[in-house]
């Protein structure tokens, strides 16, 4: 995590073995201070503490003697901070980043963050928050539809080929890396080539999207199971046929490019053109917005609509629909009573 104060011109003095002490050093460094090392009591023995130091950040490395040296610090007025030891280096995490937002980062992630070297991070990530989160290198790999930034293949030996020049590294994904976003393929390729590889689950937006919008994808008595789809290409008509039959809610990521021949082969297979149905864009972020609609005329409804979104089919739209309008009417009636009192 990046340090909150600004240190510029400071002079600190970062005591630690050189490995555990490199994250520290480098959140030093980005708040702006002037950044001195001893690495080992034995070093600190010879070490003439001046007045001129702003600040001691102490490693806990485990080595023992750290003492000694640390209460003359403090005898000379110095501040004594201490700093958690770096994350083992040479290895790959695969960190799900969530819907987009920092708030839905779990604890793991954040971790996971606070300890990088290098992230690799793709654009439906919370990017925007990573400089609060770390002081790691930033490398954007995002990929758009129909253009990427850096190949998926590229991606990986680049994970690779930073994990075995001695990084932790972190691989952010948004949503969840084993819910279509690669995380398989990707830890193939760090087993493949000998890398130690870890996965950090995220929350998928398959689920937290539609509760943005107030869409729950189960409901009692309403639904009791749902089906999460890539709408990265269009499905096979006995593709269809085994959507229309399952029942239950159907949660369609990024499928604006595919809503087309998803509605139809939908009515095609069986299922009634007046079923709800609801597409979410930028879920979490701003500008989010839902469109209502039902299966014969979301082709229409949602014409303006564009990727990110999370497209869901099924009854529990209605329970959305019918939750909103209530909160509505209870909004009315609290403006209602609050008139009448004012009054």
């Amino acid at each position: 995590m990046q340090l909150s104060i600004d240190l510029t011109g400071r002079n600190v003095l970062v005591a630690g073995a050189p490995d555990a002490a490199r994250q520290a050093v480098r959140r030093y460094e980005a708040a702006g201070a002037v950044v001195h090392r001893v690495g080992s009591p034995e070093e600190a023995r010879l070490v003439h503490v001046p007045e001129r130091l702003f600040l001691v950040a102490a490693v806990e490395d485990g080595q023992n003697g750290w003492g000694a040296f640390l209460d003359r610090c403090r005898n000379a007025g110095i501040p004594v901070a201490a700093e958690p030891a770096a994350g083992p280096a040479g290895h790959v995490t695969l960190v799900g980043g969530g819907p987009g937002t920092g708030d839905l980062l779990t604890v793991a992630a954040v971790k996971a963050l606070r300890d990088a070297d290098v992230v690799f991070y793709d654009r439906l990530a919370p990017y925007q928050e990573l400089p609060l989160l770390t002081s790691a290198e930033l490398v954007d790999v995002g990929k758009k539809p129909g253009h990427h930034k850096v190949s998926q293949s590229d991606i990986e030996k680049l994970m690779v080929e930073s994990a075995l020049a001695g990084n932790n590294v972190v691989r952010l994904k948004g949503g969840d890396p084993y819910v279509f976003g690669r995380g398989g393929e990707e830890v193939a390729a760090c087993v493949a080539a000998g890398v130690k590889v870890h996965v950090i689950s995220g929350v998928t937006s398959a689920i937290s999207v539609p509760a943005a919008a107030g869409i729950p994808v189960t409901h009692r008595e309403v639904s009791h199971m749902f089906t999460v789809v890539s709408g990265h290409a269009p499905l096979t008509e006995k593709e269809h046929h085994h959507l229309a039959g399952l029942g239950g809610t159907i949660v369609v990521l990024m499928g604006i490019g595919t809503l087309h021949q998803l509605a139809a082969g939908l009515r095609r297979a069986g299922m009634r053109p007046d079923m709800p149905m609801a597409v979410v864009e930028r879920g979490y972020r701003p500008g989010q917005r839902t469109t209502i609609a039902n299966l014969g005329t979301i082709t229409s409804a949602a014409a303006g609509c564009s990727n990110p979104a999370v497209l869901v089919i099924g009854e529990v739209v209605r329970v959305a629909e019918a939750n909103r309008q209530h909160a509505g009417a209870a909004a009315d009636l609290d403006m209602l009573a609050a008139s009448l009192l004012g009054s």
